[in-house]
């Protein structure tokens, strides 16, 4: 078993405080994801549990043993790093053994260790080349193999595919996800980039300034968001947020946003007259065939005022009621700026924030 758990977790820099107080398990063979922006404390936390960093206060346990004062080394876990760090003057089969021979493994333990890795990796017809011979992809492969050899309890991912470019990214996070799924090792991964943490992880750890915002599946906290930054932070395009108001009037209720009046189909737990913020998910607003779909009272005329064609799908920016939304729609979207069109919204996706607090409001 290879579950970490972090208990009131604390860095400090000095008099500086990164992370505060970080209570979070990761299961046996999880694939998690800490995600946030920049300065969030995410490879903070991933350095910690692999003793690159000390801590400053609680508890880091893997396999329910403690591990603060155990040297990185006799932890059980690899770490795969943004730059790969691979050895240049040495082959790829030397790359990935260089552990092996430190830590005494005979000949043939390393040539079997090493030969399976590369096959996982597809890897075997490289391994006399040396790095300067090799793709990006198949560099950050080699520091995977190198991960892989030790056969670790967990493995560490520190934004591993920042340095390739947007194909080979998508490449890599395919090959990363099988890999798990071969493998079936707790994985703990950081990430800035929201979509990689939305199609990697089994879960997502969502961070901002060293506190830990959410944790959930990658479809709870897109769905369902814990607070406005969340809902923010995850989806691509983003969210669209406006101030509005929440009427109810019997079993109706409607929310206003300037000119804009939405039905609100589901009770909520919303006052009269409550001033919220209305989150609408690009993705959850419709055009073409898919409108007639919805009720007439959930269709609005909208003006165009830009539309891009991205493949087999437009984004669409609109104004309704003099609120600019972004709307993400199926399908080649020609309309020209000025231009009127019948778009329909799924209501049943409308998310309401608490304007102080920021938090939901379900």
């Amino acid at each position: 078993m290879a579950q970490v758990e972090l208990r009131d977790v604390v860095k400090k820099f000095g008099s500086t405080q990164v992370v505060h107080g970080t209570n979070l398990t990761i299961e046996d063979n999880e694939f998690i994801v800490l995600v946030g922006p920049s300065g969030c404390g995410k490879s903070t936390i991933l350095r910690m549990i692999a003793g690159l960093e000390s801590v400053s206060g609680g508890e880091i346990r893997i396999a329910d043993k403690p591990i603060n004062e155990v040297d990185p080394v006799d932890r059980n876990v690899a770490m795969v790093f943004q730059n790969y760090a691979l050895y240049p003057h040495m082959t790829v089969f030397d790359n990935m053994a260089f552990s092996l021979k430190m830590a005494g493994d005979s000949k043939q333990e390393i040539l079997r260790k090493v030969n399976e890795a590369a096959e996982i990796l597809e890897l075997s017809p490289y391994l006399n080349r040396k790095p300067a011979e090799l793709s990006g992809g198949q560099r950050q492969r080699v520091a995977m193999g190198r991960a892989i050899v030790r056969q670790p309890s967990v493995f560490l991912f520190d934004e591993p595919l920042s340095n390739l470019d947007a194909q080979l990214r998508t490449q890599m996070r395919m090959e990363l996800k099988k890999l798990h799924l071969k493998m079936k090792t707790t994985t703990i991964y950081v990430t800035h980039d929201q979509v990689e943490a939305m199609t990697l992880a089994d879960k997502i750890v969502i961070l901002k300034d060293g506190f830990i915002q959410q944790v959930g599946s990658p479809v709870e906290v897109f769905e369902r968001p814990a607070n406005r930054f969340v809902a923010g932070f995850i989806g691509n395009p983003p969210i669209n947020m406006l101030p509005g108001v929440f009427h109810r009037e019997g079993e109706s209720s409607s929310v206003t946003m300037g000119a804009l009046t939405l039905p609100v189909p589901e009770a909520r737990n919303l006052q009269d007259n409550q001033r919220v913020l209305v989150g609408i998910r690009p993705d959850a607003i419709k055009a073409g065939d898919s409108v007639t779909r919805f009720p007439k009272e959930w269709r609005f005329t909208v003006d165009v005022v830009v539309a891009e064609i991205l493949g087999g799908q437009s984004l669409l920016e609109f104004t309704a009621g003099k609120n600019t939304m972004i709307a993400e729609l199926e399908g080649r979207i020609l309309a020209r700026q000025g231009e009127s069109m019948e778009l329909g919204f799924d209501l049943n996706r409308l998310l309401f924030f608490d304007p102080e607090t920021e938090l939901a409001l379900y």
